[in-house]
């Protein structure tokens, strides 16, 4: 038996990276998966590899991230299990972030997590049935370097929002936990690196030497962990928002 067996499990911005990781690991574990995202090609190749359910959309709108539940009861009946994975990342600071760049981040990284969250949960109270929820949030929800202003500023919202739904709905067995995570080796982050730092083709080397545990956060180690979120073996942890990273924050040296 999966830990995820006969579990109905949503992953908004599951085509690729962190997102992509979790179907994976999902399914492996016995779920019935929906996941969606904005490439249609990338996410109708992962559907074909794991068995999934793929839903083109784009999570900025945010009737279409209320719509990815619609999907997904239309797919699989019910939903038991929702993870927000979509996240934006472009760079910007307090001094030169654009409204238009504010606004983008506000709509992948908060507000579509909200609409989904909304929708999902009032599926689960409406069947009085148990549910669980992850976010996924980042470390820069802790204040963040200067260069992802607008991104750490929508993340600490996405990191209250988890424990005010988790608060909210904790008399409804509904269980909400976010994952602060830290620099992660996906391919997103490669186009990042060399789109906004001029990053050669050995950075994820340098990368890897310069951190305590000699290596970037690995996407099946990330996917794995919220696995164990989702599932009944994390028992009744809500509320938490949880820094997986090799950054203790508060150390001092």
């Amino acid at each position: 038996m999966g830990l995820l067996e006969d579990k109905v499990v949503l992953v908004n911005g599951g085509s690729q990276g962190v997102g992509a990781g979790i179907v994976r690991a999902a399914v492996r574990e016995g779920a019935s998966v929906v996941f969606t995202g904005r490439r249609a090609e990338v996410g109708e190749k992962l559907a074909a590899d794991t068995g999934a359910h793929f839903v083109c959309a784009d999570l900025a709108d945010p009737a279409e991230a209320r719509d990815s539940a619609v999907h997904a009861v239309d797919a699989r009946g019910r939903i038991d299990c929702l993870v927000n994975a979509a996240g934006l990342t472009s760079r910007g600071s307090l001094l030169d972030t654009t409204p238009e760049l504010f606004d983008q981040h506000m709509a992948i990284n908060l507000r579509a997590p909200f609409f989904a969250m909304q929708a999902v949960v009032a599926d689960m109270v409406t069947r009085k049935a148990p549910g669980t929820i992850v976010n996924i949030i980042s470390n820069c929800a802790h204040g963040g370097p200067p260069h992802l202003a607008a991104y750490s500023t929508a993340k600490a919202g996405l990191a209250g929002l988890t424990r005010n739904a988790a608060h909210a709905h904790r008399w409804d067995r509904i269980r909400i936990n976010g994952l602060n995570i830290g620099w992660t080796d996906t391919e997103g982050e490669d186009a990042t690196q060399r789109a906004f730092h001029g990053a050669g083709d050995d950075w994820r080397e340098k990368a890897a030497a310069a951190q305590p545990m000699g290596k970037l956060g690995q996407v099946d180690e990330i996917a794995d962990f919220v696995v164990f979120l989702l599932s009944d073996r994390s028992g009744v942890v809500t509320g938490s928002v949880i820094d997986w990273d090799q950054i203790v924050f508060g150390g001092q040296d």
